[in-house]
């Protein structure tokens, strides 16, 4: 569906999940029980595997420039493969778990490797070593991601997907909240800090798994219905839960054809086009330390601002984006996040300026992270929903990739402030062509 400027209409059809659960969402002091079991319990893996990541996360900025003295195109590069790496096997893993409908299965793998790549960080000290155990451990994720969306998706209805996402949002959140925390504890208690906190995140990590394969309903998945424009190469104007045909094999083919549903090829160009002028948030945190002068050992604390705003916003701002419309939260995300970039380049000096700049940044991510692929579900056929998912969420991380090694090669250059000013610019642009490319009325 659009990212639209209204809620659903009444004519669209909750197939994905019993109708029942869309009466007693529809009452107030019962939306939290309307949540699907299946969401909590992927909210809850996510909560913990966040934990770990986020401590790992939290301290890599400042390991790699002031410990192990990279530059900031260094950096860039390394970020670069954190975040782009994961968009390069999304497709893959979307694909995977479409295909034998095993999205249990295909997220356990990913979650796996993920958590076994944490003690090997114990053992790399150079840039291509780092880089490589940091590509293994975007690969889990990017093999988890598609399998794990298009569980909540399918567990909720259409017309509650913006709640089950911000729901989820915010548990995974959680453990973004409190990650840094651990890893700033875990750096004050012990003599070798860094081997610490990697040691300790995978332990976490481990957790995690255990939750997902105890907790998290398996099976497969059930088989639905096709969509005209996947499997004849005609446009249709949704893919969301047509109940007309069979549902034919999974093909990488079948998955690429969805780009020929015109909802999914706007969502796509428009989340690779922001994608290109997002700074990551490695660099707006390595840019508020330098700011500010903020000691290293309170630089892992910072993430806590984006994640506490994001915590905070991520159900309400979804609830928000079912009632008044997915496209006008999504794009008020963004606004959020200029607001943030203009203030960085602002004279001012003090702490109120790098609270504000991290309450943009969190209420950016809970604009924006949730609604994205609610709004993409609906365009997408279920028997490939996390194909689908999977295809807009690539080109955003490919994009985010660009922008990593490009800000990095550019602050070596130039300095933090100009480039900054380009992005901002930059995803002025980007976010006036989406307001545009997205309007009109949502279809399903």
């Amino acid at each position: 569906m659009y990212l639209a400027d209204r809620g659903p209409t009444a004519a669209t059809a909750p197939t994905d999940a019993d109708q029942g659960r869309t009466d007693r969402a529809a009452q107030p002091g019962r939306a939290l029980r309307a949540i699907p079991a299946t969401v909590l319990a992927l909210g809850t893996v996510s909560l913990i595997t966040d934990v770990s990541s986020e401590m790992v996360t939290a301290v890599l900025p400042l390991y790699v420039v002031a410990g192990l003295g990279l530059s900031p195109l260094g950096f860039g590069v390394l970020d670069g493969v954190y975040n782009g790496v994961s968009g390069l096997v999304r497709l893959f893993g979307g694909h995977l778990a479409d295909r034998g409908r095993r999205h249990k299965a295909v997220a356990v793998v990913g979650y796996g490797l993920s958590a076994l790549c944490k003690p090997l960080l114990l053992f790399v000290h150079t840039l291509p070593l780092i880089s490589g155990v940091l590509a293994l451990d975007r690969t889990g994720k990017g093999i988890r991601t598609a399998p794990r969306d298009a569980m909540i998706s399918l567990a909720s209805t259409p017309e509650n997907r913006g709640r089950a996402f911000g729901v989820h949002r915010a548990m995974d959140t959680g453990g973004a909240l409190l990650g840094p925390i651990v890893a700033f504890l875990v750096l004050g208690m012990a003599a070798d800090g860094y081997d610490a906190v990697f040691t300790v995140s995978f332990c976490i990590a481990a957790l995690g798994v255990l939750v997902l394969v105890l907790f998290v309903p398996g099976g497969r998945a059930p088989a639905v219905t096709a969509n005209p424009a996947v499997t004849d190469g005609t446009d249709g104007a949704s893919g969301g839960d047509d109940a007309a045909a069979a549902s034919p094999p999974v093909t990488l083919r079948s998955a690429m054809a969805l780009l020929r549903i015109p909802d999914v090829r706007r969502l796509t160009v428009t989340a690779t086009l922001l994608g290109l002028t997002t700074v990551s948030d490695a660099f707006v945190y390595l840019m508020v330390q330098h700011r500010l002068g903020i000691s290293e050992r309170l630089f892992p604390l910072l993430p806590l601002g984006t994640a506490f705003f994001f915590l905070v916003l991520a159900m309400p701002l979804g609830v928000l984006a079912d009632r008044v419309g997915r496209r006008r939260v999504f794009l008020g995300g963004h606004l959020a996040l200029l607001l943030a970039y203009g203030l960085l380049l602002t004279p001012l000096h003090n702490d109120a300026l790098a609270f504000v700049v991290l309450a943009l940044h969190g209420t950016f991510y809970a604009a924006t992270d949730g609604v994205l692929p609610a709004a993409a579900a609906g365009a997408v056929p279920a028997e490939l929903r996390a194909s689908g998912l999977a295809l807009i969420g690539t080109g955003q991380a490919l994009a985010r990739f660009c922008c990593s090694i490009a800000f990095g090669a550019a602050w070596t250059v130039i300095g933090d402030q100009a480039v900054l000013g380009i992005a901002m610019a930059g995803l002025a642009v980007c976010a006036g062509w989406a307001a545009y490319a997205l309007r009109g009325p949502e279809t399903a």
